[in-house]
């Protein structure tokens, strides 16, 4: 690789990185800071989503234990 095809590549991926860094600071400034009742329902649908997923591997981890597939 040449020293023109190097700097090519290196002003392209410049670009690339402004053009994401302008597409960030796009959504920041359209982004507003949601009400209570809206942050706390967020956060109950997380949580129940992290207790579900934390179930279904905990029920998963049993019934292989149980019935000794890795034994």
């Amino acid at each position: 690789m040449d020293t023109e095809q190097l700097k090519n590549r290196i002003l392209k991926a410049k670009r690339d990185v402004k053009s994401k860094l302008r597409e960030y600071l796009r959504v920041l400034k359209i982004a507003e800071k949601p009400e209570r009742d809206e942050f706390e329902m967020a956060a109950k649908i997380t949580g129940a989503g992290i207790l579900l997923i934390g179930l279904v591997g905990f029920l998963f981890f049993m019934s292989v234990r149980v019935l000794g597939v890795f034994s």
